[in-house]
C-alpha cells in the first residue's frame, strides 16, 4: 500500500495574487496498491472515490485529473500506462470549486502517484516542475507540495513548452482537458520553471475557513479581472506584500499590522459580483470590531473567506456566516492549522 497525502491550500493571500499561498489541514488522501497480475481495466488502473465531488468526478484513468496527471508523468519516462494492476482509492474532503486548492492538490497527488508507481525517484524540486506544467498557479501547488506559508514565482513558458495536447490541464474539465495519448513522448517540463520560499508563521495564528455552499470556477473568477491596472493600485499591493510575510511570521502577531497588510486592490474588488456579501465582510470584520481577528481575505478565487485569528474563532465565524445568511447563502466553517509538512508518501 502506498499512501499519498496532500493538504489543501489557500492562495492569493491578501495582496499576494498568484504569489503567496498557505497549506492548510484538510488532506486529500490517495491509497494505491499495485499487483503483478493482468487486468482488463483501461490503462491498467481501477479508480474508486469517496468524499467531496463523488457524484461528479470521473473514474476513468484518462479523464480523472489525478490519474491523467500521473499518466503524463509516466509517459514522459517511457511508460504508456499504469503497472498492472493499479488500484487507486481517493478520499477527498477538500470542497471543489471553493478556493481551497482542490485542483492543485489533485495535480500534486497525481505527480506524486506517477513518481511512485513508475519508481522514477524524482526529487521534490522536479515534482514541482511537473506540477507547474499542468497547474499554472505556483502559490497553490508549492504550498501543497512543500507545506506551510510560501512565496512563489513561475518563469515564463513558451507555447512550445505548454500547448502540446499530451499535457493535461487542471482547469479545463471535463475534456477537452489535455492528456491526449498521441503515442508520442510528451514534452518534459523545463528544469526550475517555478521557485518557492517558505516563510515563518506565527504559532498563535490559526485559519478560519468560511466555505459557502456554491462554487466559483477559477476561469470565471479570472474573466472578471481587468487586462491592466493603474499604477496606484499596483503600488498599493506591492507596498503591502513587502510587509505581509514578516507580519504573519512575527510572534506575538500585531493584528492591526496584519489587517492592513492583507488589503488588496488587484482581484478582490473585481470579484464582489461573484460572491454576494463579500464587500461587507471585508470592510466590516476588523480587529477593532472582532478582537482576535488579525486579517481577512478571499481564499484563492473564492468563494471561501479566510480569516486569520488568534482567538474568538466561533464569534468571528458567526458574524461572517450571518452576513452570508442575509444573502440566503448557507455555509460551513472549519478551524484549520497550517499544514507545515506538505505532501507525504508512506509505504506499508
Amino acid at each position: 500500500m502506498i499512501t499519498i497525502r496532500v493538504p489543501c491550500s489557500s492562495a492569493n493571500i491578501g495582496p499576494g495574487f498568484d504569489v503567496i499561498g498557505l497549506a492548510l489541514s484538510i488532506w486529500l488522501e490517495i491509497q494505491v496498491t499495485v499487483e503483478s497480475k493482468s487486468t482488463e481495466a483501461p490503462l491498467n488502473c481501477v479508480i474508486t472515490y469517496e468524499g467531496e465531488g463523488a457524484d461528479e468526478v470521473p473514474l476513468s484513468a484518462d479523464r480523472n485529473l489525478i490519474t491523467r496527471t500521473a499518466l503524463y508523468v509516466l509517459r514522459c519516462h517511457g511508460q504508456r500506462a499504469f503497472p498492472a494492476e493499479t488500484r487507486v482509492h481517493v478520499i477527498n474532503p477538500i470542497p471543489l470549486g471553493r478556493g481551497l486548492g482542490s485542483s492543485g492538490a489533485a495535480v500534486v497527488a497525481g505527480v506524486a502517484l506517477g513518481n511512485e508507481v513508475g519508481k522514477l525517484g524524482l526529487s521534490k524540486a522536479r515534482l514541482l516542475d511537473y506540477c507547474l506544467m499542468i497547474e499554472r498557479h505556483p502559490d497553490n501547488v508549492a504550498a501543497a507540495l512543500y507545506g506551510g506559508f510560501v512565496g512563489t514565482y513561475l518563469n515564463d513558458l513558451s507555447k512550445e513548452d505548454t500547448e502540446r495536447k499530451e499535457i493535461p490541464l487542471s482547469e479545463v474539465l471535463p475534456a477537452p482537458a489535455g492528456g491526449v495519448d498521441t503515442g508520442e513522448t510528451p514534452p518534459e517540463p523545463p528544469v526550475g520553471i517555478g521557485h518557492y520560499m517558505k516563510f515563518p508563521w506565527a504559532k498563535e495564528l490559526r485559519a478560519i475557513a468560511i466555505i459557502p455552499d456554491f462554487e466559483v470556477a477559477t476561469a470565471e473568477a479570472r474573466s472578471v479581472l481587468p487586462e491592466s491596472y493603474s499604477r496606484k493600485d499596483v503600488v498599493f499591493n506591492l507596498q503591502r506584500i513587502a510587509l505581509l510575510p514578516l507580519a504573519l511570521g512575527s510572534s506575538p502577531p500585531d493584528a492591526e499590522q496584519i489587517y492592513l497588510a492583507m488589503q488588496d486592490k488587484v482581484h478582490q474588488p473585481y470579484r464582489k459580483g461573484l460572491i454576494p456579501g463579500l464587500p461587507e465582510i471585508l470592510q466590516s470584520v476588523t480587529p477593532k470590531s472582532h478582537p482576535g481577528l488579525c486579517g481577512i481575505c478571499l481564499s484563492g478565487a473564492g468563494p471561501t473567506i479566510l480569516a486569520l485569528a488568534t482567538q474568538n474563532f466561533d464569534g468571528i465565524a458567526k458574524v461572517i456566516l450571518d452576513i452570508f445568511a442575509k444573502q440566503n447563502i448557507k455555509c460551513q466553517w472549519k478551524l484549520l492549522e497550517p499544514a507545515q509538512e506538505g505532501t507525504t508518501v508512506t509505504h506499508s
